[in-house]
């Protein structure tokens, strides 16, 4: 039998969640409606479960009375996924926040859905791992968001995607049915893999509550530098040359077009200059290894050998962990983009790393023909083939 006062399934679902798990009027509308804080959110209310029972039995009512849910991550997506109708609930996990339990010894952790992805790597740091998957909004980002959107992140290039952290999950479908595939194990070839149908699924098939995920060694040294390029040529060799020299120490490669770098240093004041602005391409590389003296050496060589060929333009290395920690910072800086230009599309685009320069060169002639006072930034995970584009 479906719902026809509207209030009569909210009152069910308190019943369920308590007063803490629901959240109605204003503590709704002062809730963001698009990523980063961005709108109010117009829904009928945020349900906010405490744990995998209250979520399914939840889930089963909404179903049952043909309810929409929007199930809702760390909001700090790039494509507006939290976005709720009127007639809408929104599914928080905020209230499920555990880290359940840590095995130092086989490199394992399990936590729940709403586990912070900071909060993680910390946990993991203190017991001599290392979770793998970074983002520059690992302060809000949520474990069960990021593995419905499978996010990659900043060390992709030697990680991975989310799909590669996580060994195993729980998960409620639409009509509140628990699957549980919470395996431990690095190889599990048992039959079907039921956890790679949900990552990646947007929350469209049911909503991760609990997972088992996949620790890495945590690195002894880490090296960093800051690199320009002349062309869109150069870049993607070195990308192939620094993956061999390397070998396979490369962890990260982030791009920025000189868009992107010039608007960061020049025009917003905010980030120190450590190149000048007028190279078309910079690259944040780093490497991670086991032995600092020797990683040090064969970083410097290798960066050095490549200036001489011509392949990078110029270059700087961080000498300092806060030299590192500033150029991160400018790279990881979404929240000045969104903050200081409006009206603002964001786009999180993948495309194959062949593609990408006559992609973005293209999209800036499409904008001066027909928006002539529109701006674009690119900046991007060029090891995944990933690109983001914010258009203002």
């Amino acid at each position: 039998m479906h719902d026809t006062n509207g209030s009569d399934i909210i009152q069910s679902i308190s019943e369920i969640v308590g007063p803490k798990g629901l959240l109605r009027g204003d503590d709704v509308s002062a809730r963001p409606n698009y990523s980063w804080g961005a709108g109010s959110c117009p829904a009928r209310a945020i349900v906010r479960p405490g744990n995998t029972e209250e979520l399914s039995r939840v889930m089963a009512l909404c179903h049952a009375h043909d309810q929409s849910v929007v199930p809702w991550g760390g909001l700090t997506g790039l494509v507006d996924g939290i976005t709720c109708a009127p007639e809408d609930i929104a599914i928080s996990l905020e209230r499920m926040p555990a880290i359940e339990a840590l095995d130092a010894e086989a490199g394992t952790m399990i936590v729940q859905g709403g586990a912070i992805l900071q909060q993680v790597q910390e946990a993991a740091e203190q017991a001599g791992w290392l979770f793998a998957v970074d983002l520059g909004a690992r302060g809000s980002a949520s474990i069960g968001g990021m593995i419905a959107t499978n996010a990659g992140g900043n060390s992709v290039v030697r990680y991975g995607m989310m799909r590669e952290q996580v060994l195993g999950l729980e998960a409620v479908l639409a009509d509140g049915t628990v699957i549980s595939s919470m395996s431990e194990m690095l190889k599990n070839n048992a039959g079907y893999d039921l956890k790679h149908l949900f990552i990646g699924s947007e929350g469209t098939l049911g909503i991760v509550t609990r997972a088992v995920l996949r620790l890495r060694p945590a690195p002894r040294t880490v090296q960093t530098a800051f690199v320009a390029l002349e062309n869109f040529q150069d870049l993607t060799g070195l990308l192939r040359r620094l993956g061999t020299d390397f070998e396979g120490k490369l962890s990260s490669f982030e791009v920025m077009w000189r868009n992107r770098y010039h608007y960061l240093v020049e025009e917003t004041g905010k980030h120190q200059a450590f190149l000048p602005t007028h190279y078309p391409y910079y690259v944040l590389l780093e490497t991670e290894g086991a032995d600092p003296e020797r990683e040090a050496e064969q970083f410097m060589a290798v960066l050095g050998s490549l200036m001489e060929e011509g392949h990078i333009a110029d270059a700087v290395i961080t000498q300092s962990s806060q030299q590192a920690a500033q150029l991160w910072e400018m790279r990881d800086d979404v929240e000045t983009l969104i903050n200081n230009i409006s009206p603002l599309a964001v786009f999180d685009i993948s495309l194959p790393i062949r593609a990408m320069a006559d992609y973005v060169s293209g999209l800036e002639e499409d904008l001066r023909q027909r928006f002539p006072a529109a701006r674009l930034q690119s900046f991007g995970h060029l090891g995944d083939g990933n690109i983001h584009l914010g258009i203002g």
